[in-house]
């Protein structure tokens, strides 16, 4: 069976994307399209927040690319010299909430403990947030994307639970995803199954659907 899998490659994967491994174990071929594409923005007001650990009550990230911007402000040797001497430690007592596995992983990569990576979505890690935190901690800090749903931040905050949130990414389409889309038909036809994996992917890609 041919697959299609209309997603993003993971974050430092190394050799196959999990899905196209997992599919192939099972006798499956998959293709994997890049359907989004992500502008990074206010790096350097995240960084400051980063370094100041002691103006908040926890860390949320909800997906890769907030963690990916965090790793972009530790880039500079001393930032991370810094990161490692003293500024992980004082975050690490403190809650630091995620939601799914790949998040929770790129999270420990930077010397982190992740909270929740088995809930799998925002709102079941809402309700873990509440069940932990009461009203008078310091705002929990969520480093997020420009399209981020709202339920998370209405969850919260409806309980009285101080949040901060700051735009970290932006999300567009791939600029390639036309092209890749008109390829993988005309070489390979038509799949016979294709995976969505983000509301974002099915919105970029349902203009593209004349090139099915």
């Amino acid at each position: 069976m041919h697959v299609l899998l209309l997603k993003e490659p993971r974050d430092g994967e190394s050799g196959p994307d999990p899905y196209i491994r997992d599919l192939a174990s099972h006798g499956h071929k998959a293709t994997l399209i890049p359907v989004l594409s992500f502008k990074f923005v206010s790096l350097n007001t995240l960084s400051d927040k980063l370094f100041q650990p002691e103006k908040h009550g926890g860390l949320i990230f909800t997906s890769p690319r907030a963690v990916e911007a965090v790793r972009m402000c530790l880039e500079a040797e001393e930032r991370r010299e810094e990161w490692s001497s003293s500024v992980k430690d004082k975050w690490n007592s403190k809650s630091i909430y995620v939601v799914g596995k790949a998040t929770a992983e790129l999270v420990r990569s930077l010397g982190l403990n992740p909270l929740g990576e088995d809930t799998g979505t925002a709102d079941v890690l809402s309700h873990l947030i509440l069940e932990r935190e009461d009203t008078n901690i310091l705002p929990l800090f969520f480093p997020c994307g420009s399209i981020k749903r709202e339920v998370l931040p209405t969850a919260l905050r409806g309980n009285g639970v101080p949040l901060e949130t700051l735009t970290v990414y932006q999300t567009a389409e791939h600029p390639d995803l036309e092209k890749n889309l008109k390829n993988y038909f005309t070489e390979q036809g038509t799949p016979a199954s294709i995976a969505f994996f983000s509301p974002s992917g099915v919105k970029e890609t349902l203009p593209q659907s004349g090139s099915f």
